[in-house]
């Protein structure tokens, strides 16, 4: 303490003192980048129909307002987090957004010709903005945190909806997609097949890995070709009597014990039951009905486990090409 009674304070030397947060400039990390300017990735071809921006590392869309002939425009695997800028593209009839990380649909009134909208894996929590879409023919918004299925009643033209791999609870508000062909709402949450009667143009339909326990509501699907039911909860193979169209059936990975209820589908050509319970051998004999079927899978069921397992299938079946996965001599 020094005589005037002032406390004594102590001090690094320059080069050993820390800098303040306004001083400290992080260095960036060898493997990242900053986002691609547009002007750096593209040359302006006022002409061009097509435009690829996939891969570019692009930040936002900008400076694109020469580009009025444009029709298919691709930024897959970029940065950009909001749709933007678009109003001058009228003529686009393809928009690919897949794996960028938008958090909101918005800004695309203007792409009243617009046929086709990726907008996958991203941050969207809510269907919306597509009010003047009315040309949209297929819409993709799979892997994004979307919960409910809404505000798509009004695009009467689309022929496949690519809904997979979000929050969904409930196969709803798509009474008025009377086109649609295709219908793709795998990994969700949705526990009931439901609300599906006006949809009779329907020739593909894929719930998996959701946590339906019974097939149920299918019969005005008369047109399903394509049914993926696959790691679900359902026990028994039921009320698929008016699907007499079908080609492909995966219950894969639910809990079946026995191989019913099929006789009737003639056009069947893929039976997809592996990971199951079937372990009874007389019901494999229903089987001998369906004489379009090429390929069954029914490895790990408990039946599987006989050494003779394929030699068996084969004597009821022999028309079999293909018994998971491997070809039949």
């Amino acid at each position: 303490m020094s005589d005037n009674n002032e406390q004594a304070v102590a001090t690094l030397p320059e080069e050993e003192r820390p800098e303040t947060p306004e001083e400290a400039q992080p260095e960036p990390k060898p493997d990242e980048e900053p986002p691609a300017k547009m002007e750096d990735v593209i040359t302006i071809d006022p002409e061009a129909t097509e435009l690829d921006l996939n891969h570019g590392r692009v930040g936002k869309i900008e400076q694109l307002e020469p580009l009025v002939n444009l029709e298919r425009l691709y930024m897959r695997w970029n940065l950009i987090k909001k749709i933007e800028n678009l109003d001058h593209l009228t003529e686009l009839q393809e928009l690919e957004l897949y794996d960028n990380q938008i958090t909101e649909l918005e800004n695309l009134n203007c792409l009243v010709n617009l046929e086709m909208l990726d907008v996958s894996f991203n941050r969207l929590h809510k269907i919306q903005n597509l009010e003047e879409l009315t040309k949209l023919r297929k819409l993709f918004l799979c892997a994004n945190k979307i919960s409910t299925i809404e505000n798509v009643g009004h695009l009467s033209n689309l022929t496949m909806l690519e809904l997979g791999d979000n929050k969904i609870r409930k196969i709803q508000n798509l009474e008025s997609l009377t086109n649609l062909t295709h219908l793709y709402l795998g990994k969700n949450k949705i526990n009931k097949i439901e609300n599906l009667d006006q949809l009779v143009k329907l020739e593909c339909l894929s719930l998996q890995s959701n946590r339906i326990v019974k097939l149920e509501n299918l019969d005005k699907l008369v047109n399903l070709t394509e049914l993926y039911i696959s790691e679900n909860g359902i026990e028994r193979i039921e009320n698929l009597a008016e699907n007499k169209a079908l080609e492909t059936l995966d219950l894969a990975k639910n809990r079946v014990k026995v191989l019913e209820n099929l006789d009737h589908l003639a056009c069947l050509e893929e039976l997809w039951m592996n990971d199951n319970a079937v372990s009874d051998w007389n019901c494999v004999t229903v089987l001998a009905q369906n004489k379009k079927l090429a390929t069954v899978y029914l490895e790990r069921n408990p039946l599987a486990g006989d050494a003779t397992y394929r030699n068996k299938l084969k004597l009821a079946v022999p028309w079999l090409t293909k018994i998971d996965a491997t070809l039949c001599r």
